[in-house]
């Protein structure tokens, strides 16, 4: 069969997913497909055009053929409606959730004491630590976002109601956490490298 022509979701998964995103959508270093709260919160424009145009700031590649890739428009079609069908779930709506995107102007000061309360006990140091400039040059604002909203339950990350307890994140608090963070990115991520051994 000529690859253009192969419409099974499990094959297409496979072979242009999973790497990333986990052999069940989740589990992987790139975001947990499989959660049901990010596929409440994401449509499925949005979807197709990450698949097929990739998503800037990151290290998702385009897959379809109007970007350079291999997929065909039927094809992206086809992983969306995989994706819809295997992990959507009835019992999730965005409509009590803050919006996939916003309008909202962040405001640095204040997002740094919402990180502060909220996101320090378990990203302030080690594998976890985020504020880190080289870990920010991997990922783009939206999809920080999109993980402070919907969570990482494959790794124990807590979504947006559960990070401060009892009192869920606003679409404002996302957006100034977001705004923080963006304001440690680095033009030079990474450098000046650090000495490894004695000078010579």
């Amino acid at each position: 069969m000529r690859p253009e022509n192969i419409a099974s979701f499990d094959r297409l998964y496979k072979q242009n997913c999973s790497a990333c995103h986990g052999e069940t959508g989740s589990g992987g270093p790139a975001l947990d497909l499989a959660n049901p709260k990010y596929q409440a919160l994401v449509d499925d424009a949005s979807l197709k055009r990450w698949i097929t145009s990739g998503m800037p700031g990151t290290q998702m590649p385009a897959f379809g053929e109007p970007a350079g890739g291999f997929l065909t428009p039927q094809q992206v079609d086809v992983l969306v409606a995989g994706m819809r069908t295997r992990w959507n779930h009835k019992d999730h709506s965005a409509a009590d959730m803050p919006p996939y995107s916003s309008s909202a102007v962040g405001n640095v000061e204040h997002g740094q004491d919402v990180f502060r309360v909220s996101c320090t006990s378990c990203h302030q140091q080690g594998q976890q630590k985020i504020t880190d400039a080289s870990y920010l040059d991997l990922v783009s604002d939206q999809s920080l976002r999109t993980i402070v909203i919907a969570g990482r339950p494959d790794l124990g990350h807590p979504d947006w109601k559960q990070v401060r307890l009892g009192q869920p994140l606003t679409d404002q608090d996302v957006s100034d956490v977001i705004a923080y963070l963006h304001s440690l990115r680095s033009d030079t991520p990474g450098q000046p490298y650090p000495e490894t051994g004695p000078k010579r």
